[in-house]
């Protein structure tokens, strides 16, 4: 899964005295609170007060154009999800050679100076996928999601606009951070870590809960059940429900992942099925001051190495998962 940069990285082994010097940054978290990076989330009263501000690119990340070419946030640019991610033999999702991603991220105008807000209209996962590429490319400290998307902008009557914006193509200069990037190779090691409680981090799995518990198979993947070692935390809990989906607020925040194990001092490394659902609770980790890295291949590239095994809950827990289940799907 890793590119040549990356795979250079020292290898994580568990426990601090064998950890990877890479990876061991990761883990190198002060035992004290994480502090909130409110520069990570914008309003939308934020984003209507600077739209026209110099330095700041929206991107509405998307499947397709269609949505967007019938209404969009005044001088947004649109970003086909296929331009973040391409799909390889076995796994979904990974991250295109950095070379395309440069090219990408310079055609849409972001720059050295730009102050970039993401937005998509599906929740916040698309946007919080972008961000994560930025991440790794070393933008992320200049990007911030829009709370509540475009949804939000639209359910509050905010204007839209139907207009292709004029894009001025700029220098990006990608500063890559392979740290926060898991293989298969490293994700075995944690898992096994994780499984003997080991101390320094926690693995979240980002997917519903009855895919986690083993009740259902998550779509294409032929085995039930979670990498041992990790604890669930459904990135759907972590924003409101209804026609405005805003984040939930960090006290509320902190207390989902302080419950799925992820308490003072520890890092957090997500996962999911293909490396979409795992980018919003990675987004949100970090929006909590957490150090966090992701596990890319997820479970979809996990069940296809050799080797590597999936595990079921407790069946008191597969009950409970299979009750939730059921009253969603009525």
């Amino acid at each position: 899964m890793l590119n040549n940069v990356t795979c250079k990285a020292a290898l994580p082994l568990i426990g601090v005295a064998v950890l990877g010097a890479v990876f061991q940054r990761i883990c190198a978290q002060e035992q004290t609170r994480p502090t909130v990076r409110s520069e990570m989330l914008v309003s939308t009263a934020w984003l209507e007060q600077h739209l026209n501000d110099r330095d700041l690119v929206v991107l509405h990340i998307g499947y397709d154009r269609h949505k967007f070419d019938s209404g969009h946030i005044p001088g947004s640019r649109f970003v086909r999800l296929d331009d973040l991610v391409e799909q390889r033999k076995d796994s979904l999702n990974e991250l295109p050679p950095i070379p395309d991603l440069q090219a990408t991220f310079e055609s849409l105008g972001v720059g050295e100076r730009s102050r970039v807000v993401l937005t998509d209209d599906v929740g916040g996962v698309l946007a919080a996928r972008a961000y994560f590429t930025l991440d790794y490319l070393g933008h992320g400290d200049r990007a911030a999601l829009l709370d509540g998307g475009l949804k939000t902008w639209i359910a509050e009557s905010r204007s839209t606009s139907k207009q292709e914006a004029a894009v001025a193509r700029a220098e990006f200069i990608p500063h890559v951070k392979p740290d926060i990037l898991v293989s298969t190779a490293q994700m075995r090691q944690l898992s096994l870590g994780a499984a003997k409680g080991a101390p320094d981090y926690v693995l979240l799995d980002a997917r519903p809960v009855a895919e986690y518990t083993g009740v259902v198979n998550s779509e294409s993947i032929p085995k039930a059940g979670h990498i041992a070692g990790s604890q669930s935390l459904y990135w759907k809990k972590l924003v409101r429900s209804g026609a405005k989906s805003h984040l939930l607020d960090p006290e509320e925040l902190q207390e989902q992942f302080a419950y799925s194990g992820a308490g003072s001092g520890k890092s957090v490394i997500t996962y999911c099925r293909t490396g979409m659902q795992s980018s919003f609770t990675y987004f949100v980790a970090k929006y909590l001051g957490y150090h966090a890295a992701m596990y890319d291949g997820s479970i979809y590239e996990w069940v296809r190495a050799a080797g590597n095994e999936l595990v079921t809950s407790p069946v008191a827990a597969r009950a409970s998962a299979a009750h939730q289940q059921s009253n969603l799907a009525r």
